[in-house]
């Protein structure tokens, strides 16, 4: 079945012929699995990749979404004294078995290449699952003294994992994103960039996807392999799951040592770099996806949206020749404003139709126009995420439209907030935590810790929810009991189930 052959139209002007629409999304009550699904795959977003297990497309739509992701990024990154390079995607077996604990953490997932046409390899090929590696050991080429520090490179690159359980941009085989991997002088240097860049990625998901976030320190069974310390920042998604939507590790000197990334100090004596690596990646639009979206499909924060403002002229006689001028020279005027705009003059389909069909794209802002909008010089504009609705003079538009996009996006961070704060929880007892998680919306749980790996195991195993980070701003673990043991608590722990 296709689009055209779903489901019903929706909108107040406009019916007949072409009003069936995209979709019948399932609900988010009925099966929020499903209903994810339907968003990716009706939204357009990305399609499934036949022959190919657990890999995707990405189609138009939701790479204009990355290319929004990377652009707002990438000038952070850049600000801050970063640039970018390119690594190979392979990686040979014997530089990969260098870094023992790496090696250990990421053998399940890693994809081999055995063959080059018909002649088989003297040694296996790696692709890159992360690029330590690779880029460790071109440092160590590179890197010769403390005047050539300290060394900050980003990449935007594909990598890939060989995941069992796959989904649409929350984990799929092969996936995009952006690592950054950094060279220090000194291990204070290596941690202050460390927590640089998780702050980067905080102000950067909070402020252009209104995306909530508990920024932390993972616990040593959670932090990366062959990390001295990882950090993240962690969203809750609409049925309370957690979703890891950032990590900066600070390497330590592990893999300076493993690759012999090394260098003549101030006193003339060679040492070993200290080193970290940070990324984000695509499964941040499966965030944006989780966070904002409702029955009807996405709701898509203006500061990401492909379209801000999508212009739907409503057709009445011979309105190529009388709305349609009106409705590109209102698309012409958002423009030189600044607005990212769709004028949407389809003939095959009726205003109903686009109605829905934006409106399951998560286009913050709707224009109608039609002939008694000209006579009365306004336009009818519709928002996305409240659904509210007003006649708007066409004098001014512009500064109407851009203070309707900047509440927009404030609102729906309040909103994503709201839900956050309300689905956070604090509890002493392990009972009570247990009834938590096996909620429908088990959301964050904070309880004092003692920091076991053997409990935390336990836990997971008895729960399937897991440490998500030591939040930086969390109630205090002093004088605390240990919510599983009983033994003095050590720190304050937030746990939650998650993607």
């Amino acid at each position: 079945m296709n689009e055209q052959q779903q489901g019903k139209g929706q909108g107040t002007r406009g019916g007949g012929k072409g009003d069936a629409f995209v979709t019948a999304i399932t609900s988010q009550g009925e099966d929020y699995s499903r209903w994810y699904l339907d968003v990716v795959l009706r939204a357009e977003l990305a399609d499934y990749t036949p022959g190919l297990k657990g890999c995707m497309t990405i189609r138009p739509y939701g790479y204009a979404i990355w290319e929004r992701i990377q652009q707002l990024l990438d000038a952070r990154l850049k600000a801050t004294g970063h640039v970018n390079a390119y690594f190979p995607l392979f990686i040979p077996e014997s530089l990969l078995m260098k870094e023992a604990e790496h090696v250990e953490g990421f053998a399940p997932e890693v994809a081999w290449v055995t063959h080059g046409g018909k002649e088989k390899l003297e040694e296996r090929l790696a692709i890159r699952p992360t690029s330590e590696v690779i880029i460790g050991t071109m440092y160590a080429k590179w890197l010769q003294s403390w005047r050539d520090l300290p060394i900050l490179i980003n990449q935007w690159a594909n990598i890939v994992r060989w995941e069992k359980v796959t989904r649409p941009f929350l984990r799929t085989t092969e996936f995009l994103w952006q690592e950054g991997h950094t060279v220090h002088e000194t291990e204070p240097e290596a941690e202050e960039e460390t927590l640089k860049i998780l702050g980067v990625y905080k102000e950067f998901v909070e402020t252009e996807l209104a995306m909530p976030v508990i920024e932390g320190r993972k616990s040593d069974a959670e932090k990366f392999a062959g990390a001295a310390k990882t950090y993240s920042i962690e969203a809750l998604m609409g049925d309370g799951r957690a979703l890891q939507a950032g990590t900066s590790h600070n390497l330590g000197q592990n893999f300076a040592k493993a690759f012999e990334i090394k260098f003549q100090g101030r006193d003339k004596v060679e040492q070993h770099a200290w080193t970290t690596s940070w990324g984000v990646s695509t499964r941040l639009i499966g965030g944006l996806i989780m966070v904002h979206g409702d029955d009807s499909g996405l709701v898509l924060p203006p500061n990401i949206a492909p379209y801000q403002v999508v212009i739907v002229p409503i057709p009445r006689g011979d309105w190529r020749e009388t709305v349609l001028p009106h409705a590109q020279a209102i698309k012409e005027q958002l423009v030189a404003a600044g607005v990212r705009v769709m004028l949407d003059d389809r003939d095959a389909y009726t205003p109903g139709w686009k109605f829905a069909e934006w409106e399951m794209r998560g286009v913050p802002v709707r224009l109608e126009i039609g002939p008694k909008d000209i006579e009365k010089q306004q336009v009818v504009l519709a928002r996305r995420d409240t659904r509210e609705k007003q006649f708007v003079p066409m004098d001014g538009l512009s500064v109407y439209v851009q203070g309707w996009l900047t509440d927009i996006q404030a609102t729906l961070l309040a909103r994503a907030t709201q839900v956050r704060e309300e689905r956070t929880h604090y509890t002493e007892s392990y009972d009570e935590f247990k009834t938590l998680m096996a909620g429908a919306r088990p959301g964050f749980v904070y309880a004092p810790w003692c920091d076991d790996a053997d409990v935390e195991a336990r836990v997971k195993t008895e729960t399937q929810a897991t440490i998500r980070n030591y939040p930086f701003v969390a109630p205090s673990a002093e004088g605390k009991t240990c919510f599983v043991t009983g033994r003095p608590a050590t720190v304050m722990a937030c746990f939650a189930k998650a993607y």
